[in-house]
């Protein structure tokens, strides 16, 4: 029997639990500064497995992919371009196996790198570039596309609309917002929360949300902006373990699985469908915070 789609079971009103972050996670495995993640799909997909069915393990409803810079143009970097379809849909496999039959698999595309305001490169050359992802995505057996940690607003759309058009995945899109001297959430590139929200719901995304750059009680806000214009979309949260900060010159996420789970009831009442984890969060994080809102 086919799975239900994610926008039909969150129809139900529970609160789905998704992952927690995957670098961290793949760098405590041994992989090294400057190394390609996503090539451990080919090359290591024993560990980027165990990644997998940790979340799966630790209560989350859905896992993301190693495949954040699984575009052509990251891959560039690393002389790996030409091999993308092949490493996304690996990336896939991965994760469908750490997911089974009760569980979705919502593929990871990041941001390209590539700047449109300074036209080196087009939309058509972005689309071609996700395009490719998402195909590959679809035939290694996801579910959803979760394209992430967006700061342009036409890179995102572009990004929707290849996965539309090319595949019947679910989108899911989210942007990374940081609070300015005004007190407001913009991204990078000055978009604000409800801007952006508007523009990938019009491109076809079926969630949208937050991710990274924020702990999870900042996210609130972000949550009742989006909330304030728009009562049904459903809205997905990756938040960090609080603000990184430098302790003895090494970065650390300060939010413990117990501190991020006491807000994540906070979050959901806020208007929050699918709450998960982003940098420095653990399976432990993603297990409390499923405990905090089954209780």
């Amino acid at each position: 029997m086919a799975r239900q789609k994610i926008t039909e079971a969150l129809k139900a009103g529970k609160v789905l639990i998704s992952d927690g972050a995957w670098g961290t996670f793949l760098h405590k495995k041994g992989l090294k500064p400057g190394e390609c993640p996503e090539l451990w799909c080919v090359d290591r997909p024993a560990d980027v497995l165990d990644v997998a069915k940790n979340y799966i393990d630790a209560g989350a409803d859905m896992v993301e992919t190693d495949s954040f810079g699984g575009s052509s143009f990251k891959l560039a970097h690393f002389k790996l371009d030409g091999r993308a379809a092949e490493i996304n849909e690996a990336a896939a496999k991965i994760s469908r196996q750490a997911a089974g039959d009760n569980h979705w698999v919502i593929a990871s595309i990041g941001p390209t790198g590539k700047m449109l305001v300074t036209e080196e490169v087009t939309e058509e050359e972005l689309y071609e570039a996700f395009k490719t992802q998402a195909v590959a995505f679809e035939k290694g057996g996801a579910d959803a596309a979760c394209i992430e940690t967006m700061s342009d607003i036409a890179e995102a759309c572009q990004a929707v609309k290849a996965v539309k058009a090319n595949t019947k995945l679910e989108i899911i899109c989210t942007f990374t917002f940081e609070k300015t001297v005004q007190g407001d959430y913009k991204t990078m590139m000055g978009a604000d929360p409800v801007s952006a929200m508007n523009a990938v719901i019009a491109a076809g995304a079926d969630i949208v949300g937050a991710n990274c750059g924020n702990g999870i009680e900042r996210m609130i806000e972000i949550v009742s902006q989006m909330r304030s214009v728009n009562k049904t979309i459903p809205i997905l949260v990756h938040a960090n373990a609080g603000l990184p900060k430098n302790v003895n010159g090494q970065t650390v996420f300060p939010e413990s699985p117990e501190d991020m789970a006491a807000i994540a009831p906070k979050l959901a009442a806020a208007g929050a469908n699918i709450i998960g984890g982003c940098c420095g969060t653990t399976p432990a994080h993603i297990k409390a915070i499923k405990e905090a809102l089954n209780k």
